[in-house]
């Protein structure tokens, strides 16, 4: 049996979807990847993002338990009205091959029709289940990408604090970015707009400061923690940013979230400089993060070599899949 999980969910459907998401991740991903806490997929289920819809299902065995669970991502906002995101499919280890994930995804093309929807992306490890499920139901990868680690404090030890350009300085702060401040790093958000995207279904959103703003906010609603640290310019503009997500406050692995640096201070080391005063930041505020984890597409040259310079470490492989409907 199939159903939609409640908005907001039960206690007990919390439950029985975070067993399904931790036995997978034991399976799945290396012993040294943290497991999502209960509160992350409480928080994840419990609150709808602020520019679409998410759907939650889960196949149910005769016990009551779940067999496999699905959500799926339906943006509402310009200019993606017309694509989705797979953000999760995932079956229990212990009942794979039987037609769960199969069943899943039916109910999931079925959303996608109704919605019409005319493209859908997810993205997946390399190498294991999830790359030959996503290839047996037709999806291509569109975009090669890796999953880099970096421990805290060795490196703090290996590299001293990164002095930004004349005439900038640091700011950092935690959830929502101050109102003086939401307009110029929504500016610097736009400049993504030239990052490596791979889908050609997908096209960068334009932000504002009341976007910029709102996404800090999701953070917060669902248990967890924005975490940027900007170059601000004479003016006390924004110029250059980096950002942190903890999805629970005591997260020992943060996800470092995106870097931007506006066109006219590339070349500077102001990326590099932003992202070494956050792991000054993290271990002043937050002790107990010791790595931060991040994807970067393989063909992003500068911000690998930028994270390299710092220790990033090569973790394991993943891809971004896309099916046009």
């Amino acid at each position: 049996m199939l159903i939609t999980l409640g908005n907001p969910p039960s206690d007990a459907e919390i439950d029985a979807w975070h067993a399904v998401v931790s036995a997978a991740h034991i399976r799945d991903v290396p012993a040294a990847v943290p497991e999502p806490s209960r509160s992350e997929t409480a928080g994840r289920l419990g609150v709808q993002p602020f520019d679409g819809r998410e759907v939650h299902l889960a196949a149910v065995a005769d016990d009551g338990s779940y067999e496999g669970v699905a959500s799926l991502l339906l943006w509402t906002g310009p200019p993606h009205q017309h694509t989705a995101y797979l953000h999760k499919l995932v079956v229990d280890p212990g009942v794979r091959r039987g037609g769960v994930g199969a069943r899943l995804w039916t109910a999931i093309r079925g959303l996608l029709a109704e919605e019409g929807r005319t493209s859908v992306s997810t993205r997946v490890e390399l190498g294991g289940a999830g790359e030959a499920f996503v290839d047996s139901l037709g999806f291509v990868k569109v975009l090669p990408l890796t999953r880099y680690v970096l421990r805290v404090e060795p490196a703090l030890a290996a590299t001293a604090q990164l002095p930004l350009p004349e005439g900038l300085r640091f700011a950092h702060w935690t959830g929502a970015a101050p109102e003086a401040l939401a307009g110029s790093l929504a500016e610097v958000h736009n400049v993504l707009v030239d990052a490596p995207g791979g889908d050609p279904a997908w096209r960068q959103p334009h932000w504002d400061a009341t976007r910029v703003r709102e996404a800090a906010r999701l953070v917060e609603a669902r248990g967890g923690l924005l975490i940027t640290v900007a170059a601000l310019d004479g003016s006390d503009a924004v110029v250059a940013y980096t950002e942190a997500v903890l999805h629970a406050p005591g997260d020992t692995r943060a996800a470092q979230g995106d870097t931007a640096v506006l066109p006219a201070h590339r070349g500077r080391g102001a990326a590099r400089a932003v992202k070494r005063r956050l792991l000054d930041v993290l271990h002043e505020q937050h002790p107990g993060v010791r790595e931060l984890s991040t994807s970067v597409a393989d063909d992003n040259a500068p911000m690998l070599a930028v994270n390299a310079s710092l220790g990033y470490r090569r973790e394991r492989p993943a891809g971004l899949f896309a099916m046009k409907l």
